[in-house]
């Protein structure tokens, strides 16, 4: 009979021992203190501690994340830089004007060995039919006729006829403020160059543009000045 009660001791110990201890040395702690108090202020002194210190964890953590902002520059390879600058050419429609184009029986098609050289330097300007219902484009979609008069596509080539000489502050003024050669105090991009919808690029995405526009072919192409709409009168006589 004792036998069974010790091991029945034993088990009830292994199992409430400790909390039953813990319990005991607690009460004896805040009866040998006055009133408890003592024990009671060390207890939340403890707690406080504890919560200092799992703050000052969670700061450090934080802290040591930089924080991604919509400012942050992702530094760019200069393979990965003229990938993305030929991707967002092709998506924002340049070569539509800006490469000459073959005309076959299917419309046009972008000539692959002038691309993005402007409007032909040598090619004669047809006939031109002016109308306030609309506007024209020639065969090679680089020459506009509107109520501007007649504009030309530029040349984009990295030849010095085209953006050979440009700095990338000048690329940025031209898409940014519309200035011819990206000049300050020089005259508006004519239409149809869309550059009030391409300034909302990113500083980023521009850099990508330029330096796409810096490693392709370079091609000697002086595009033809402007023409104003009371001198095509005196342009077509010719």
């Amino acid at each position: 009979m004792k036998t069974i009660v010790h091991r029945l001791f034993l088990v009830d110990s292994l199992f409430n021992g400790p909390s039953r201890h813990a319990a005991s040395d607690s009460q004896d702690l805040e009866q040998a203190l006055p009133n408890g108090k003592i024990a009671r202020s060390i207890k939340g002194i403890s707690l406080l501690i504890g919560l200092i210190v799992a703050v000052i964890s969670i700061l450090f953590a934080t802290s040591c994340t930089p924080a991604k902002t919509e400012g942050t520059e992702i530094a760019m390879s200069q393979e990965a830089l003229i990938k993305r600058g030929k991707y967002l050419m092709v998506t924002s429609a340049c070569h539509d004007c800006h490469s000459p184009k073959i005309m076959t029986p299917q419309g046009p098609v972008i000539d692959s060995a002038r691309l993005l050289s402007g409007h032909p330097k040598d090619n004669p300007i047809p006939k031109i039919i002016m109308s306030n219902d609309w506007i024209m484009f020639n065969n090679e979609l680089t020459a506009f006729v509107g109520p501007w008069g007649l504009s030309f596509a530029a040349n984009l080539t990295p030849h010095d006829t085209g953006t050979g000489s440009w700095s990338f502050e000048q690329f940025k003024t031209a898409i940014r403020k519309g200035k011819f050669k990206g000049l300050e105090g020089s005259r508006s991009l004519l239409p149809p160059m869309p550059w009030e919808m391409y300034q909302t690029f990113t500083d980023d995405d521009l850099m990508a543009i330029f330096t796409y526009l810096k490693s392709i072919k370079p091609i000697d192409n002086l595009v033809p000045y402007p023409v104003a709409p009371n001198d095509l009168a005196a342009l077509q006589s010719k």
